[in-house]
């Protein structure tokens, strides 16, 4: 069709210039925009822009849209608002919640409007004098070596989806991929030879990660006495599969994890990412250098990384208040 522009994603919509008809375009507003688009239409563009210039996966892609949708269902025509419109939404929205979760909503805004500046879409930012709200430091909680020893030891590997379930928690806390690398590892990026494993993460960002002696036998053993019996001949590219033969999911190796937490008796607070906390935590307490984990925790700030310097020196003078005869 003359004029439409081409779907180059699933996750994104794109529309053509008027995808609503009887639906009137947005009139000129108090920033000088001229014949602006509907709110859905803006809200695709910026996120078609999102992926091609940072190759943002789907769900961070959803969480933009939906933030944006919020936005312009209560406080009105995005292109059109100022700054007292963003100011009177933020406090609205999160009055007693967590600054958290308002400055990341806020990151979403101001990302949206410094695009739509550069787009010409408007002349004015409305956040560019807002604040992020301050908020006390995070630091991810972990698991000591012996839960994360309880934690791999509880699958049953005498079952096929037990081998599946101990040879996921094994590479995952051998490499400290985030869970959504995980599930999404191909049978081809695995070199059990080179004992790496190649990853596309965040901004399809591809990295190489060691495996290790550990993981390499699991993966071996998994390959050869349990994959091929859970696909029951059907073809599948992922490394870990489901018994209906396809990949496994975010959501259903969350599960698992609580469950094998549930079994091993481990009841310290637990997130998709605990292995992933541990592997570095755990990484910093043996004496790696800071630069190391963050390449092969593949962040593009070493000021991610640092955050479990601070939950390793904890860990230290909990261990030294523990064991020195002075401590």
């Amino acid at each position: 069709m003359k004029g439409a522009r081409v779907k180059v994603k699933p996750s994104v919509l794109l529309t053509e210039a008027h995808p609503h008809p009887g639906l009137p375009l947005e009139g000129e507003g108090e920033n000088g925009a001229g014949a602006l688009a509907p709110a859905d239409h803006v809200i695709d563009q910026f996120c078609d822009a999102l992926w091609l210039e940072d190759g943002l996966a789907k769900n961070s892609l959803q969480a933009y849209r939906r933030d944006l949708a919020a936005l312009a269902g209560q406080a009105g025509a995005l292109l059109m608002l100022g700054e007292a419109d963003l100011h009177a939404y933020m406090a609205a929205r999160h009055a007693g919640s967590k600054a958290t979760t308002a400055n990341r909503r806020l990151s979403v805004f101001k990302r949206f409007y410094q695009w739509a500046v550069r787009s010409g879409l408007t002349r004015i930012d409305p956040t560019l004098c807002l604040q992020s709200a301050k908020q006390a430091p995070r630091f991810p909680k972990t698991l000591s070596e012996a839960q994360v020893e309880a934690l791999l030891a509880a699958p049953a590997t005498d079952t096929e989806l037990g081998l599946r379930d101990r040879t996921m928690l094994e590479v995952l806390y051998a490499t400290g991929l985030r869970v959504s690398e995980l599930v999404n590892l191909k049978t081809i990026e695995v070199g059990l030879n080179e004992g790496l494993v190649r990853v596309l993460g965040k901004g399809n960002k591809e990295r190489l990660v060691p495996l290790g002696g550990e993981a390499q036998r699991w993966i071996t053993q998994y390959l050869a006495q349990a994959r091929a019996e859970l696909l029951h001949g059907q073809s599948c590219d992922a490394l870990f599969v489901t018994r209906r033969g396809s990949a496994m999911s975010r959501q259903m190796f969350w599960m698992l994890i609580k469950r094998y937490a549930q079994q091993a008796e481990i009841h310290a607070p637990l997130s998709p990412h605990t292995l992933r906390h541990a592997f570095a935590t755990h990484l910093l307490n043996h004496g790696a250098d800071l630069r190391v984990v963050q390449l092969l925790l593949g962040h593009a700030d070493i000021s991610t990384t640092q955050i479990y310097t601070h939950v390793a020196r904890e860990r230290l003078q909990a261990l030294h208040q523990q064991h020195h005869p002075r401590g």
